[in-house]
């Protein structure tokens, strides 16, 4: 039987570790990264500070009552693009096959490779050469699937490396938690743990109907996942992505009010679009067509975000560069490229938890009524409708 080979590959502590790579002093110091008043989150924080219970997406108040003496910096995301292009680099130089998890997170696609160099000693060589040429701590699980694979590089975190032998999924997952396994979030965590379920071998030995009935389609994949299966395969990574919208007005304007709403409306929505699909932009562009139908565009590259402040303030500067405001405005447009998979909250190194907190709760209510359904009063009347993902090698 054909045994898959899937290497997950993922940074340690990336921004702190980025940070310490810039200022040696902060070596083997608590770094945490995030906003720098208390009434901020944290963003990320290195190993040292994670010894005291700190841990990503918690309030800074809290991190620093745990950890009174640790390092807080802002965080720079133009560095950390770019040691993670760095790294994407590298790893598309040498892997056959990678996809681009997260800013710092990697599954390569080595089956059939042991043939000919053996995928071991081949992933010890490749984390051997992002160290080398990076100066980033890096860890890796390799195993036969993605979801066992991610589950051992956290088990031998921080800058270690495993491998789990075809067969032998099942006796290493058993012992652990269940929120190890990826996909369990604390309500999940929760409930498990009220059903007395606390560990991967008891929640592999409960029948999949009865997890189903329990958890609905996430019950399935928790089931298989608990029993170490997983067919997802590794997706060809590509930045070559794009979401888009526009609004061409029923009656051409000159209104600077009513311009600027929309388009702080309209990088709003794409900023929603991007964290429901899980993404990152690093790139922003303004389109306007005028009275007489010519149409320019202002772009910009940005570190990898999907938070609404960014989003509209890098939007609004694009606007008040390209705007001539001696014509007519036929259609104005933003749109967001250079796309990464991602979770927003790590490029919240200004926002406030109230403003997270807020951002959420908007979500919430898009999420349950409809992306229309609330937004800042800023872009109030915006109504736009949000293009697709397009994606350049799909046919037709």
């Amino acid at each position: 039987m054909f045994n898959k080979a899937i290497l997950h590959l993922d940074l340690d502590s990336f921004f702190a570790s980025v940070e310490i790579l810039k200022n040696s002093v902060l070596k083997g110091k608590p770094v945490i990264i995030g906003g720098n008043s208390r009434r901020g989150v944290v963003a990320s924080c290195s190993y040292e500070a994670r010894r005291y219970g700190v841990h990503s997406a918690m309030p800074m108040h809290m991190a620093l009552r745990l950890c009174p003496d640790a390092i807080v910096l802002r965080g720079d995301m133009e560095s950390y693009s770019k040691y993670s292009k760095l790294v994407t680099e590298i790893i598309a130089d040498e892997a056959p096959l990678y996809e681009k998890s997260s800013i710092d997170e990697f599954y390569l696609d080595l089956s059939g490779m042991d043939k000919h160099f053996g995928c071991y000693k081949w992933s010890k060589e490749l984390r051997e050469k992002i160290i080398k040429n990076s100066g980033l701590p890096i860890s890796f699980g390799l195993s036969v699937n993605k979801s066992v694979s991610k589950v051992v590089t956290g088990e031998f975190k921080p800058n270690g490396a495993m491998q789990i032998e075809p067969g032998q999924e099942k006796p290493f997952l058993s012992p652990l938690s269940t929120r190890k396994l990826p996909s369990v979030g604390k309500q999940t965590y929760k409930k498990l743990s009220f059903m007395g379920v606390r560990t991967i071998g008891v929640l592999s030995d409960i029948p999949a109907r009865l997890l189903e009935r329990e958890f609905g389609k996430n019950g399935v994949t928790l089931w298989k996942r608990a029993n170490g299966i997983d067919n997802s395969p590794v997706v060809p990574y590509t930045e070559r992505k794009s979401i888009s919208t526009e609004r061409t007005f029923s009656k051409d304007t000159i209104n600077v009010t009513k311009l600027r709403n929309l388009i702080a409306g309209m990088a709003e929505q794409l900023a929603f679009q991007l964290r429901q699909s899980k993404k990152l932009t690093s790139c922003i562009t303004v389109k306007i067509r005028y009275t007489d139908f010519n149409t320019y565009t202002k772009q910009c590259r940005i570190p990898y975000s999907a938070s609404d402040r960014v989003l509209r303030d890098k939007a609004h500067d694009l606007f008040e560069k390209l705007y001539d405001r001696r014509q007519l405005v036929r259609l104005v447009g933003v749109r967001a490229s250079g796309l990464v998979n991602g979770s927003y909250q790590i490029n919240l190194f200004d926002d406030t938890l109230k403003e997270v907190s807020l951002m959420q709760q908007m979500d919430h209510i898009r999420n349950r009524f409809g992306k229309g359904a609330i937004m800042k009063a800023s872009g109030m009347g915006v109504g736009v409708r949000v293009e697709p993902f397009l994606n350049p090698f799909a046919k037709g």
